[in-house]
């Protein structure tokens, strides 16, 4: 059957692609590791706006550091003479700290300086919330593949489970590769690209059912091929109109949104080709067809 694009021939090259770059991230997940941020490290959070606009970040660092002795991390933030300050795991912390070090800096810096936020976080809560994440992204994984369990073959839950851990994987992998900070806001991303990736997935599988049931005589790689078809433009509409908006809150959107946004970006570019090259291609290596269908049938009727 004669499609416009001829997607299933790239199906053998992608699924090495994919499977090498999984893989990479796998290993860059437990032998690199991941840069956590306060939130599941413990530490102190600080947004500072200085009135003089030629204070140098150095400056800042140097006079911050006189006064903990945690791990220390100072980078412009939004517009000029605003900064953002984390200080993780400071053995100096005690009730007065935070008012301590700001007179410290006026004094240091000879400038008058607001601290606009802070955020401390003890280590007892940090351990929490990196439980509470782990949690959360395993519950709503279960929740996903119960669905599909339930509203397909097995061999379609299977590819939807392929697809997601390749989603969700390969976006920390690349946050582990850059050594960005993993928050609270990249769990809540990392939950959202669940939830796209599957969306993306569900529709290309449905009309591959709806295609199965109507040609019977053809091959399942065709089948795939014109379903992926039958849904591009709806695939591409979404995907591009929802990176539009993650591109603006990326750009406009300032430092605290800024991983999030990036994170989101990375999911809907990973999960979009996942729909396409890797859940699809599971239904092949499996042998779905139109039997495959009718034998469910058959299941079910009394």
């Amino acid at each position: 059957m004669k499609t416009k694009f001829n997607f299933s021939s790239f199906f053998t090259k992608a699924n090495y692609i994919s499977l090498t770059i999984f893989l990479a991230s796998l290993f860059l997940i437990f032998f690199k590791g991941l840069n956590y941020g306060i939130d599941f490290k413990g530490g102190t959070l600080i947004e500072l706006r200085v009135a003089d606009k030629n204070i140098d970040i150095s400056q800042i660092r140097q006079s911050v550091n006189k006064y903990q002795s945690g791990d220390l991390n100072v980078k412009e933030f939004g517009s000029k003479g605003d900064y953002l300050i984390k200080i993780e795991n400071s053995s100096k912390e005690d009730k007065n700290f935070i008012s301590n070090l700001k007179n410290n800096l006026i004094k240091d810096l000879q400038t008058d300086l607001n601290f606009r936020r802070v955020e401390k976080v003890g280590p007892k809560v940090s351990a929490e919330l990196l439980e509470s994440g782990l949690i959360a992204i395993g519950l709503s994984l279960a929740a996903m593949l119960f669905y599909i369990w339930i509203r397909f073959e097995w061999q379609f839950s299977l590819g939807s489970i392929v697809a997601l851990f390749h989603d969700v994987i390969i976006t920390v992998g690349i946050f582990s590769f850059l050594s960005f900070e993993i928050n609270l806001s990249i769990i809540a991303a990392v939950l959202t690209i669940v939830g796209y990736s599957m969306n993306d997935t569900v529709v290309i599988y449905d009309r591959i059912r709806e295609n199965l049931n109507k040609f019977n005589r053809i091959t399942i790689d065709e089948i795939a091929n014109l379903s992926i078809n039958e849904t591009l433009s709806r695939t591409l509409i979404t995907s591009i109109t929802t990176l539009l908006a993650l591109f603006s809150i990326y750009i406009l959107g300032g430092e605290i949104l800024r991983g999030f946004a990036f994170a989101m970006i990375i999911g809907v570019f990973i999960g979009t080709y996942s729909s396409i090259f890797v859940a699809s291609p599971v239904l092949k290596y499996l042998k779905v067809s139109y039997k495959t269908l009718e034998k469910k049938e058959e299941k079910i009727l009394p």
